[in-house]
């Protein structure tokens, strides 16, 4: 992945880890968009309130950079309890949990990222701490092996997931409550930009804020991010003001185009149309011809390129839509053009 390709990514990178605790809301009331959501919590939290007992658990799921972490952080603050983050693929073994499960307190959060990655050992040792509060735990190995039970506080389980269909129903099931947090439309991102612009103390004047909030991939995190890198390029090249014309012109150094692709988009979508004539193929097929992860095709690139009708998937495999071929000046073949029109309604 190249450095011009990463500021688009709506996965976390190093660099978001020293700024995105200063832009993230510190009240559920200042979180920006996905209102729907908002109002849910807030009645869960005031009913739990009320009967002074922890929230149900809850699960969060979507694309990543879309606030499924800030949303279980201020679930804490709401509560007035702690928080302990940890994340599947760091969980190798039950007694990675123990401890974090036998030093909560009473209503305290422990949030799980990527918890679709979950391994089954570990699924398993969760089930009787989120329905009976209790852990068993192995004293010894073997055909005489001995466990212990021990009583852990009634905790809130918080997970957040971007393959929602890789979690086990076993594990759905035990969640109370589950919310998808969906891409954020213009309008909401360009008040993310302005308020972030704010605490960055970066003079941004609302056009400029627009064209940043149109490129963002509908994705918070990367508003944020272009936004750093805008402001760096108007610090040096305009004064520190970013205005329409700053901003389409640091963009553009940064090859992130009008409609928010990127050099990787672009080789999805080319990839597609120059090899495989729009497809439709198989994701596999798709990730050995790019030389890609299969995983991070499916995860990151396709939910936005799907949103902004580059992308279709078919039960027969991925298609080019009749938008992707025009975008990059390729003829749409007659074939694929009959076949294809009767998914796509192309609005460029």
């Amino acid at each position: 992945m190249t450095e011009h390709t990463h500021i688009t990514t709506p996965e976390s990178l190093t660099e978001d880890s020293a700024s995105e605790p200063t832009l993230r809301p510190r009240q559920l009331e200042e979180f920006i968009g996905q209102g729907k959501v908002k109002e849910a919590l807030s009645i869960s939290i005031e009913a739990a309130k009320q009967r002074r007992e922890p929230l149900d658990h809850i699960l969060f799921h979507g694309p990543p950079g879309l606030g499924k972490t800030t949303m279980a952080a201020l679930l804490a603050r709401e509560m007035g309890v702690n928080i302990k983050t940890t994340s599947g693929p760091i969980l190798e073994k039950p007694a990675d949990l123990v401890g974090i499960l036998t030093n909560q307190r009473e209503g305290d959060i422990l949030f799980i990222d990527e918890i679709h990655r979950l391994r089954p050992v570990i699924e398993e040792f969760l089930y009787p701490a989120m329905e009976d509060w209790q852990v068993d735990i192995r004293l010894s190995d073997g055909p005489k092996a001995q466990t212990m039970t021990m009583k852990v506080e009634p905790f809130t389980l918080v997970g957040a997931t971007t393959r929602f269909g890789l979690l086990t129903a076993p594990m759905r099931a035990r969640f109370g409550i589950v919310h998808r947090l969906n891409f954020y439309p213009p309008e909401e991102l360009v008040t993310i930009v302005r308020r972030s612009a704010e605490i960055l103390d970066v003079e941004t004047d609302e056009e400029g804020a627009i064209e940043l909030a149109r490129r963002a991939r509908g994705t918070p995190r990367v508003a944020n991010r272009l936004l750093k890198r805008v402001r760096d390029f108007a610090q040096v090249r305009a004064q520190g003001k970013i205005d329409r014309q700053v901003a389409q012109d640091a963009l553009k150094m940064l090859d992130v185009d009008e409609y928010g692709l990127d050099e990787m988009d672009a080789r999805v979508l080319k990839t597609l149309i120059e090899k495989f004539e729009g497809g439709p193929v198989g994701l596999n097929s798709l990730a050995v011809a790019m030389g890609e992860d299969s995983t991070t095709l499916e995860e990151v690139y396709e939910p936005f390129l799907i949103m902004e009708g580059f992308l279709m998937r078919t039960p027969q495999g991925r298609v080019a839509t009749p938008r992707a071929f025009r975008r990059f000046g390729y003829t749409i073949p007659d074939g694929n053009l009959n076949a294809q029109e009767s998914f796509f309604t192309d609005g460029s």
